[in-house]
């Protein structure tokens, strides 16, 4: 893996690792996050520190990826993907203060191999999502989705299973 840090008026990355065949389009602001072999971020694209995506994934338009997230191999994520970190997010404290860093634990989220996550698909921090899985378009995940599943609607639900 190489180093990048590039500051221009159509990327912002800083301080990201990437593997060898990245291809990066314009408008991506990455930062301290790692991206595998061949794998394709699209434009409007999100990825804060210490994220990590695998191998030959396909990170669509518009999408968010916050730090504690981790994405296996293989994966395709749809565009306008959230990922959320923090299941209880304030601004501030109960003094008024505003919060940094210390005041709030990253809620790590891991996406295994092979995941095919929908268009504007919603995914709560602390969920795991096991390979081969599908989430359904428009889907917003609250719990562990099984490797294999097929999940759909608000909350996700399990509708079958996929096979190979």
């Amino acid at each position: 893996m190489q180093k990048l840090n590039v500051d221009s008026d159509r990327q912002h990355l800083v301080n990201v690792e990437v593997g060898e065949g990245v291809r990066i389009f314009d408008f991506v602001n990455a930062y301290g996050c790692s991206i595998g072999d061949g794998s394709k971020v699209g434009s409007f694209v999100e990825i804060q520190r210490g994220a990590h995506i695998g191998k030959n994934c396909k990170i669509s338009s518009h999408t968010f990826i916050c730090e504690g997230v981790r994405i296996g191999d293989g994966v395709f994520v749809g565009h306008n993907v959230s990922f959320i970190n923090d299941l209880f997010p304030k601004a501030v404290n109960a003094d008024g203060s505003q919060q940094t860093d210390a005041d709030w634990k990253v809620v790590e989220t891991v996406i295994g191999n092979r995941v095919s996550i929908g268009t504007s698909v919603t995914i709560l921090g602390g969920v795991q999502i096991g390979e081969g899985a599908m989430i359904g378009a428009g889907s917003v995940v609250t719990k562990d989705v099984p490797p294999g599943a097929l999940v759909v609607g608000n909350p996700a639900r399990i509708i079958r299973y996929l096979e190979d």
